[in-house]
């Protein structure tokens, strides 16, 4: 028994996972670089000012992977519990001092040498508490009262703190992600259907309330981006005209038109339009091929992990990489209202490149336990 365990620990870790997770924060860096360069040249004065920011963040992304990958994923079952507190602990720390307030929205803690956001480390820290909690429960996971009810706390206690930041479209992602999970751990779906009606009823509450009057301008510019595509609808305007403009080989790379102050930040949430415009159609299906690699790696590596907190954990990271980047796209084609939530691996993001990176790191230390 003591030698099939040392042969498990020998395996060496998901290779294509690997190699697809440097190819995306690859194309990341020189995407940023290319679509940053015209507003880092006009506020930095240097159009290398977000290229070594997102190299360096990539570089303690790359540290923090290789670091999780050779750290036993069991661990975070032992601790889960105070990771989560510690998670949620970061995100209470924006209602002090330390919180950074930007564009209306408190997001950010200032640490002094560098920013960080605590949403990324709640979803983390949600994913694997929750995890925990669905192997823990395994047998009990089907009912209302030990099953259902508990979930919901937990969904609810990790999504207030990032509602009130605010920050819906990280909420939304975060609560598909951990109902994802639910489902995979064996909910029975009329509870599912239950808690997607009450979902539906709490976007309605969180678009049209007093004082949320920005979340239905975005509805029902959304709705017809074009009726004031010089005000409320500009940016996902000017999002499609860069996806047109690059056809199928695109413009060539650094050749972006919209990225000269058309598109707000175009390195950040809107990049994938840049990649369009700069890259065409192929670039663009070049990119969803890879994050299909990704995800389809993900779940395989769930389906052949033997204990069930690690198929839940592999399940959770999985699922939140396919969901945000699936809103992040969905936003960027006018597909959804506009959310500011960034494009895993590809976006500018010190936080959200680290976190991401960290978070495959686990999955490809869960793929050396495998069958």
């Amino acid at each position: 028994m003591a030698e099939s365990k040392k042969k498990v620990k020998k395996k060496s870790v998901d290779f294509i996972l690997l190699i697809t997770t440097i190819s995306l924060v690859f194309i990341g860096i020189v995407m940023v670089f290319s679509s940053s360069w015209p507003e880092a040249m006009e506020n930095h004065g240097d159009g290398y000012y977000f290229l070594k920011k997102q190299l360096i963040s990539a570089t303690i992304g790359f540290i923090s992977m290789m670091l999780a990958m050779n750290i036993n994923y069991h661990y975070y079952k032992k601790f889960a519990i105070p990771i989560y507190l510690l998670a949620l602990l970061s995100g209470a720390l924006i209602f002090t001092p330390l919180g950074v307030e930007i564009k209306g929205a408190t997001r950010w803690l200032n640490l002094g040498f560098t920013t960080f956001m605590p949403s990324d480390a709640i979803k983390l820290g949600s994913i694997m508490f929750f995890a925990n909690f669905l192997a823990n429960k395994k047998e009990k996971i089907g009912t209302f009262i030990q099953g259902t009810i508990p979930a919901l706390l937990i969904i609810g206690l990790s999504c207030i703190l990032i509602l009130e930041q605010p920050d819906l479209g990280t909420t939304v992602t975060l609560a598909a992600t951990l109902i994802a999970m639910f489902f995979i751990g064996g909910a029975k779906l009329r509870y599912l259907l239950g808690m997607g009606v009450g979902a539906g009823f709490f976007l309605v509450y969180a678009i049209t309330s007093e004082g949320n009057e920005y979340r239905m301008e975005r509805w029902t510019t959304f709705l017809d981006p074009f009726s004031d595509k010089l005000d409320s609808g500009w940016q996902i305007v000017q999002s499609l005209y860069a996806l047109g403009s690059g056809g199928i080989f695109g413009l060539g790379l650094g050749k972006s038109r919209q990225k000269f102050f058309y598109i707000p930040e175009a390195y950040n949430d809107f990049i994938f339009s840049i990649i369009g415009e700069e890259l065409g159609l192929l670039g663009t299906l070049s990119v969803l091929f890879l994050f299909f690699i990704l995800i389809w790696r993900g779940v395989v590596i769930a389906l052949k992990t033997e204990d069930l907190f690690g198929c839940y954990l592999a399940s959770g990271i999985t699922a939140l990489i396919a969901i945000q980047s699936l809103i992040n796209i969905a936003v960027v084609t006018s597909s959804i209202p506009t959310t500011g939530i960034t494009l895993p691996f590809i976006s500018s993001g010190g936080t959200s490149l680290l976190f991401y990176m960290a978070s495959v790191g686990i999955l490809l230390n869960i793929s050396r336990y495998t069958k």
